[in-house]
């Protein structure tokens, strides 16, 4: 067989990808060692063991697998450790759904038995994700895979929980938190989601409970507008701004609530805007979050009207002080409770329109928070929990970044960090689920609480005996465990003896660089900041951070900047870009799970317009390469397709050039080493502009700039090898008066150049780069296992020769000017040219000598002349390149009568479009009613005409004179 045979005819991405991962993966390619002195590594941010790859894995995967081959080519220690996080209330969401479809519930069930359904389905369908993303051509090395509830990694979590609550840092209270009252569970603000949406603002009349107070315009009451009128019944004041005139004689004096009948306090606080509304504000602590912090300020009373459901109760609970323990119960209004809030809130609303205490009901466009996996109404919710005090571990985590040994990239991030790290709130970390990590803590039957590793380590250290023990129902925030992700994938025990000695922890803690989206900095960047330097040490005790560097990327978006949704039917499946997708599949999997039939018949109609034939085939490399050149750092980037289409025809160009330079070269002689002495300017010129594009690759990738990467690469091997370089050697190659030594050493360069390029472009397009990388090598004396081993190109700066480069800039630009005049002109490609040039001095026509035989063999120019800067040119079609003219003589190129008829054709055309556009704005009624934008660019269009017009009649004067 020979070489050119083993790259098929055509470019197919799905045969030449099928089998190469499989084979990295076996051979071990993706395992560190640790005898390299320098160490790079990544952790992946742990996608949901629930999960399938969407288009922001997709992107992130693909920077991230391109800096680990970046770092591996370059010899670096590399490690990329995977994993998946346990996505405690999306997990638990999944199987509940499943068991409902046998109308079970996970308490039918008690929680030790849908655990184990929970184990189950994790082994059968957790690992869908990981094997989509080997589809993504990810480098991690997967014989390391971990998962947050792996035995190991829950003893950490209990570890570092134990320790915490040790030292004060972690302690149970009642606060306020975001509530599911569909799961039942407290809620990160992560997981809640606010979108706009059509409320109304009910405006409620609050009476004096002193009969002769008037505002200052004569009423007896004051006006308070809400959203959530059921909360009313926990208001526990009315506040009003300190400066506000109209009510400065109230502050101190009660009203009485309506319904309840209970007095409350007029309070000043600044938290109220004067100029909103009335500028009254009722304030309800145990279910407002702003609310809570003005009845921290006034030591407000709470009064907790809900339970779990949402539902009013019979008895609220009444807290005298936040974070004290329910003091009494008050009897509810006997006819609201047991009623769900929105049943309240219409109930109490017709109650206040009967009664004469609602002044007016007024449309409100509101942000309505609702649970991303329940879709229902969160609410402010007073509930015992247990919180991270988080300004402790804070002050270290805002240091690390401030001295420099943590950088953020783009700079700006680091500002958002600051922001928040400076006005950190405890954190909630327990949740009211049964997938999770349990919190290590127990209680007897009087409610102590003892924490520990395990109950019988609780015993021993409490002396407790055979006292009843239960342990604590919660389980912890998922982003507890990933926020110890860094450290626990690689070994961690807390013991430093131990740790110590863990040669992998050593070598590559602290981790490289994090990448991740902006969204998360807060939720996850910053606990990991925190936890890592609380608990890691260096040998001399210094904390350790998580990682040098957060490279934060921008969100995906649809071409249209659009956020992708389910709801808008803009979703794209980076698989169905990769291997392809019909467009009935296509519809369907869109219109999946959508509850509204028009909304899903509208997705299918803009589905089937968008994809007639469904989405081709791209293959990985080319959605790869369209991820890291849309990777502008920070910025949202906008996904398009044709953008991907077009890094298709970049992957069939390389195959395409590959199979052209093996038709030239296979079973000729080939020189195995440069040989300088031979290359004249084309090899000057490609071996230099391929050191330019080294450095800049090199650059880019170090600053974290693939965007600028991939262009570099594109730059140069479509624009510069494929368009010019190969298309320079064809006349070397095929003429038999040039020597076999210099042919043989073209034939190197060509392979040579193509063989680097490969090895620049592998780390963001590994699966293509290795096909023809296992082709050409064997032919130039090189090769290994594999490209993903082989050494990244080091550009040679003494090979950089600008010379050569000015004057190729030359030849491209005479060869562009001639190829304009034979377009402009209708003279072919076939036929010679004569060729002058004008306006050229002495050093500029040193250059274009050196290049003249390359100029008239690629040009087709049978001569080439110099006229002086005074000489009269003969009429000629030109074309200016820099400062020179170059110019075609057209005496005996064109036929006069058949040039003219064809000019006299456009002329009518474009007289045609001329009078069409100068009626339209001699129309008074069309520029006095059109937008001016419409006018005016009509006006430019009428403006091109004219000069187009003048430069059809000067050429048909030209012709006219021959």
């Amino acid at each position: 067989m020979s070489t050119l045979d083993k790259l098929s005819a055509t470019y197919n991405p799905v045969e030449i990808e099928a089998g190469t991962y499989q084979n990295w993966e076996e051979k071990g390619y993706f395992k560190p060692t640790t005898d390299k002195e320098q160490s790079f590594s990544i952790a992946l941010p742990p996608p949901n063991v629930t999960g399938s790859l969407h288009m922001g894995h997709g992107f992130n995967n693909t920077i991230m697998d391109s800096l680990t081959r970046y770092h591996r080519m370059k010899g670096f220690n590399t490690l990329w450790q995977p994993g998946t996080d346990h996505a405690g209330i999306a997990t638990q969401m999944v199987v509940e759904r499943q068991l409902g479809l046998q109308n079970i519930t996970r308490h039918d069930l008690g929680r030790e038995k849908f655990l184990e359904k929970v184990w189950e389905w994790k082994a059968q369908s957790g690992g869908t994700i990981t094997q989509q993303i080997r589809r993504l051509g990810s480098s991690v090395d997967w014989s390391r895979e971990r998962f947050t509830m792996d035995d190991d990694l829950s003893d950490v979590v209990k570890e570092v929980f134990v320790r915490l609550f040790e030292e004060g840092l972690i302690y149970r209270g009642k606060r306020l938190v975001n509530w599911d009252p569909k799961l039942h569970t407290a809620l990160s603000d992560l997981e809640v989601e606010s979108s706009e949406e059509q409320g109304s603002l009910w405006h409620f009349k609050y009476f004096f409970a002193d009969k002769s107070l008037k505002t200052a315009d004569g009423k007896d009451h004051l006006v308070v507008a809400t959203t959530r009128p059921e909360t009313l019944l926990g208001d526990t004041a009315v506040a009003v701004h300190p400066e506000d005139e109209r009510y400065g004689h109230l502050i101190g004096k009660t009203i009485v609530l309506p319904i309840t009948g209970r007095e409350v306090p007029i309070v000043a606080d600044d938290y109220v805007e004067k100029d909103f509304g009335t500028g009254c504000v009722k304030i309800t602590p145990a279910h407002d979050f702003n609310d809570y912090e003005v009845g921290k300020r006034h030591n407000l009373p709470l009064i907790n009207i809900f339970n779990i459901n949402a539902e009013i109760l019979a008895e609220f609970d009444f807290i005298k002080k936040s974070d004290e323990a329910v003091s009494e119960r008050i009897t509810a209004p006997s006819d609201y409770a047991g009623l769900e809030r929105f049943e309240a809130r219409k109930k109490l609303v017709a109650q206040a329109e009967s009664e004469g205490w609602l002044e007016k009901i007024e449309p409100y466009t509101l942000k309505a928070p609702r649970g991303d996996r329940s879709g229902v109404i969160v609410e402010p919710f007073l509930t015992d929990q247990w919180y991270v005090r988080a300004a402790v571990l804070a002050k270290p985590a805002i240091e690390a970044v401030q001295d420099g040994r943590i950088k953020f990239v783009p700079e700006q991030y680091t500002n958002m960090y600051m922001a928040w790290m400076r006005d950190i709130q405890d954190w909630c970390i327990s949740r009211q689920l049964w997938w999770g990590h349990r919190i290590p803590a127990w209680y007897d039957d009087a409610g102590n609480i003892y924490v520990g590793r395990s109950e019988e380590e609780v015993r021993q250290k409490h002396n407790l005996g055979d006292t009843a023990l239960k342990q604590d129902e919660d389980v912890l925030d998922t982003w507890f465990s990933s926020a110890l992700w860094t450290f626990s994938t690689l070994g961690w025990t807390g013991k430093e003896e131990l740790d110590l000695q863990n040669e992998i922890l050593q070598k590559f803690h602290p981790t490289s660089v994090l990448v991740t989206g902006f969204d998360i900095i807060f939720f996850w960047v910053a606990r990991m900041i925190m936890m890592t330097m609380h608990f890691v040490k260096d040998q001399d005790g210094t904390p350790q951070v998580p990682f040098k560097t957060v490279y934060v990327h921008g969100l995906v978006r649809d071409s249209e900047g659009q956020k992708m949704s389910k709801s808008k039917g803009n979703v794209l499946d980076p698989l169905d870009l990769i291997d392809g997708i019909d467009l009935e599949s296509l519809v369907a999997k869109r219109t999946s799970g959508l509850m509204n039939p028009k909304q899903a018949s509208k997705i299918e109609k803009a589905t089937r317009k968008e994809f007639e034939n469904g989405i081709n085939a791209y293959g990985t490399d080319a959605v790869r390469f369209t991820f890291c050149a849309l990777a502008n750092t920070g910025r949202d980037i906008k996904f398009d397709l044709k953008r991907v289409e077009g890094y298709r025809n970049f992957c069939n160009k390389i195959w395409n050039a590959t199979r052209f330079v093996l038709m030239n070269v296979d079973g000729k002689e080939i020189h195995q080493a440069a040989k300088p002495e031979l290359w004249e300017l084309p090899e000057q010129w490609i071996i230099s502009r391929l050191q330019k594009a080294e450095l800049a690759v090199k650059l880019a990738f170090e600053t974290y700039r693939l965007d600028l990467a991939s262009q570099a690469i594109y730059d140069f091997i479509w624009n510069e090898y494929c368009d010019w370089y190969v298309e320079l050697t064809k006349p070397v190659l095929n003429d038999p008066n040039i020597s076999d030594e210099r042919k043989a050493q073209v034939r190197y360069v060509l392979l040579s150049v193509m063989e680097v390029a490969l090895r620049l472009t592998h780390p963001i397009m590994p699966f293509i780069t290795e096909e023809i990388w296992q082709t050409l090598t064997p032919m130039i004396g090189r090769g290994g296992e594999s490209i993903m081993l082989a050494q990244y190109p080091i550009a040679d700066e003494s090979r950089i020769n600008e010379q050569a480069e000015n004057d190729m800039n030359w030849l491209q630009g005479l060869i562009g000017a001639v190829r304009n005049i034979r377009g402009e002109m209708n003279l072919g490609n076939a036929k010679l040219l004569p060729v002058l040039l004008q306006n050229i001095n002495e050093g500029e026509k040193t250059q274009i000598q050196r290049i003249e035989p390359l100029f008239k063999a690629l040009a087709k120019v049978e001569s080439l002349a110099f006229l002086g800067n005074d000489e009269k040119a003969p009429l000629s079609s030109s074309s200016v390149v820099g400062g020179a003219v170059v110019l075609v003589p057209m005496k005996g190129l064109i036929d006069p009568a058949v040039e003219l008829a064809r000019l006299n054709k456009e002329l009518e055309k474009l007289t045609k479009q001329y009078d069409q556009i100068a009626n339209k704005l001699n129309n008074e009624a069309f520029v006095a009613k059109a937008p001016a934008s419409v006018v005016s660019a009509e006006r430019e269009k009428l403006s091109e005409l004219e000069g187009q017009i003048g430069k059809v009649k000067e050429s048909m004067g030209e012709i006219d004179a021959l």
